[in-house]
């Protein structure tokens, strides 16, 4: 079964083709870097634009690269949310309009859901290679870490009747963060310190030249709920480490600095930046992973679980790749990362996720909308 996916949550219009859930013909992702890179962030009337722009053209190509027409496509599985709801409907009225013209069924798949497959798809596409890797078998705790999610879950699967044994996923969200995601807090320090969008990659490569425990951000803890999370206090208590000091003025220099400069590299950008600015945001990087890290640990300490997830853009930092694998072997646990490819938004986890709810007889019509606010395993079972 080739299904085709698209996704345009948020500022990076994707369009793939996978077969079987288990093969990636083709997976094409249109970035919207440059267009928000000057704002330190995601413009979303600029961001529905460039959906505008590019949709058409991504699916054609995802299509020439799997060396098929649209018409071979068996179905159509579209991201209806959560994100930026002008970009959404941009993808999804594609999506709708495609399938009806094409007389595909069509989809309606959630992001988060989106970025759980990518750990099981990877996995697949792993074993299927013959690379020497372990089975992502569920039950699972799984991190969803991106510039718009931090959540938690606990994901499991049984099959649906004997005589259709499709695997029917559930998912019960046992954590989120109450104020910004992770990745969030990453852009937003990367903008106070002119350092650069988006602001993860830049601060994982800066990191690696300073001294993570030069500060000391303390734990941060939650009332309620132990497994939620947040990250306003943490970017706060940066802006109060800079306010008042000369980090104000290295900043302002290196802003006025990028301005002149079309692609700066790291080299030239380290050079711009002292050792209390290296200091300071490797402290912040180590106390964020160490908290994304301790909670979901946390979670599987209270659950039943054979394999620990962590999946989003988030993921694709190399500290956080660092200690969840040596904090797992330490207690003989396996963890899954999807490839990098995989782990930012793409439409082939789309795809994927789109694949099972087709198994399992899920359709949607032309009722299917967007949601800004989706909600993933909160208040009843999601089938996938």
């Amino acid at each position: 079964m080739l299904v085709l996916g698209i996704e345009s949550s948020c500022d990076e219009t994707a369009a793939a083709v996978v077969a079987n859930g288990a093969r990636i013909c083709a997976s094409v992702v249109a970035s919207q870097v440059l267009t928000h890179e000057k704002y330190g962030g995601v413009v979303p009337e600029l961001a529905s634009r460039e959906h505008l722009r590019a949709i058409e053209p991504v699916v054609d190509e995802a299509c020439q690269r799997a060396e098929i027409t649209l018409r071979d496509v068996d179905a159509v599985a579209v991201t209806e949310g959560p994100g930026l709801i002008g970009s959404l409907l941009v993808g999804l009225v594609y999506g709708k309009t495609l399938a009806l013209s094409l007389g595909k069924p069509l989809v309606g798949v959630n992001h988060l859901e989106g970025h759980i497959h990518a750990v099981l798809l990877e996995n697949k596409m792993d074993r299927a290679a013959g690379k020497p890797v372990g089975e992502a078998g569920l039950p699972a705790i799984t991190l969803v870490v991106s510039g718009g999610h931090t959540s938690l879950f606990y994901v499991s699967a049984a099959s649906t009747t004997t005589q259709q044994p499709a695997p029917q996923f559930h998912y019960r969200q046992l954590g989120q963060t109450r104020d910004d995601a992770a990745g969030e807090a990453f852009d937003k320090v990367a903008k106070l310190l002119a350092l650069g969008y988006p602001g993860g990659p830049v601060i994982d490569k800066l990191s690696r030249f300073g001294n993570a425990n030069s500060v000391d951000f303390g734990r941060i803890k939650m009332r309620g709920n132990p497994l939620d999370f947040s990250f306003s206090g943490l970017k706060t208590a940066v802006l109060y480490r800079v306010r008042g000091t000369e980090l104000v003025r290295e900043a302002e220099e290196r802003r006025a600095w990028r301005r002149t400069v079309n692609k700066p590299t790291l080299d030239d950008l380290r050079a711009r930046c002292s050792q209390a600015t290296l200091d300071l945001i490797a402290s912040f990087q180590q106390a964020v992973v160490q908290d994304l890290v301790e909670r979901t640990l946390a979670a599987v300490e209270s659950s039943n679980v054979a394999n620990v997830f962590v999946t989003g853009g988030v993921a694709c930092n190399s500290l956080l790749r660092r200690q969840f694998t040596d904090r797992c072997k330490d207690q003989g646990l396996p963890v899954f990362f999807p490839s990098p490819a995989l782990s930012t938004d793409n439409a082939a986890m789309i795809a994927a996720a789109g694949y099972y709810k087709l198994l399992v007889g899920e359709r949607a019509g032309v009722s299917l909308t967007a949601h800004a606010s989706f909600p993933l395993g909160v208040e009843k079972t999601q089938r996938v």
